[in-house]
């Protein structure tokens, strides 16, 4: 594929969305965080322009006009984490400066990202809030839930709102409805994402932690990941990884635990980045564990992405060539 269809990424975090839509294909011209330390581990993938900052106050008419604009918007406004606030919440209007950008580059794609239960937020009338905002603009709109272990090939069991609209003038008004990917089948599991050598001490849990007890009489199987909930380790019987967060490691939320030959040991950051599809390649910084576990539980699942974005190249191409077509058929 050749990238010559261009990306403005807002909401970038470290890149989960921006490196997707890269691996399809496509040409990333700039991008938007505002956390200082996901833009350190963005800038180390990443050299196109990162313009570090609140996106509230971006001036939309300064930067570079692009063919798909995307957005991971604010998720605590939307989820069950953040009260369900929706558009009460300040950050619950940043939907509406995203809509400033559509207005001023008219893209010919808008991508969202937000979470599942956006979908049932107040009764279902946020995502029609959402849905009417972008149709009143002559956008197409798609959406579905999907699961990174359905979707992303990788054993993370996190769903997600996807949210695609075309510019109907793009598509020359043609009935449309965007295809989501198919499911497949999960053929990657745990033991082929876990480091199986010894890690740093850190990761450890010592005889003298004072849920260790409780960890030897649950945590047994190797090929299985666990839950520290206060007072008793939950197993995943699926194989799967429970949902990352944001907030593991922080406040009695647990990193989630394995184990190893070398004893009990929660996931390094590494690993959480493996369960969220980025590949070995992609680099960590020397920063705090409790900031790369921030970043890897706020991220996308960057292979869901690359399927999305994937599918949307196809569109594109499509209308060009049936566009190209007709003008030559006109010559």
């Amino acid at each position: 594929m050749e990238n010559k269809y261009t990306v403005g990424s807002l909401y970038a975090g470290v890149g989960g969305i921006c490196l997707g839509f890269e691996k399809a294909g496509f040409k990333l011209k700039w991008a938007n965080e505002l956390d200082k330390k996901a833009c350190v581990t963005y800038r180390n993938n990443f050299k196109h322009n990162l313009i570090e900052g609140n996106v509230m106050e971006l001036d939309v008419t300064s930067l570079e006009k692009i063919d798909i604009l995307t957005a991971g918007f604010p998720c605590q406004p939307f989820s069950l984490a953040g009260y369900r606030k929706g558009f009460d919440d300040s950050r619950g209007n940043h939907f509406f400066k995203i809509l400033d950008f559509i207005d001023e580059m008219r893209p010919k794609v808008v991508f969202l990202e937000n979470v599942k239960n956006l979908k049932s937020h107040d009764k279902g009338n946020t995502l029609k809030v959402i849905k009417s905002e972008i149709k009143k603009r002559n956008y197409t709109f798609d959406s579905s839930i999907l699961n990174t272990k359905d979707f992303g090939n990788t054993p993370h069991n996190r769903e997600r709102l996807f949210m695609i609209a075309f510019d109907k003038n793009f598509i020359n008004n043609q009935k449309f409805k965007f295809q989501f990917p198919e499911k497949q089948q999960l053929t990657t599991s745990l033991k082929d994402l876990i480091i199986t050598e010894k890690v740093s001490d850190k990761f450890y849990y010592g005889e003298d932690k004072y849920m260790y007890d409780k960890l030897k009489e649950a945590v047994i199987d190797k090929n299985r990941i666990y839950q520290f909930r206060r007072q008793y380790v939950r197993e995943n019987k699926a194989g799967l990884c429970p949902t990352l967060t944001a907030n593991m490691g922080t406040g009695g939320h647990n990193v989630p635990i394995i184990t190893t030959d070398f004893g009990f040991r929660k996931l390094t950051p590494r690993e959480c980045f493996r369960l969220q599809g980025f590949p070995d390649d992609y680099l960590l910084p020397k920063i705090s564990n409790s900031s790369l576990y921030k970043q890897a539980g706020n991220s996308v699942s960057m292979p869901v992405i690359q399927k999305l974005a994937e599918e949307i190249f196809k569109v594109i191409e499509k209308v060009e060539a049936k566009e190209k077509k007709k003008v030559k058929m006109e010559i």
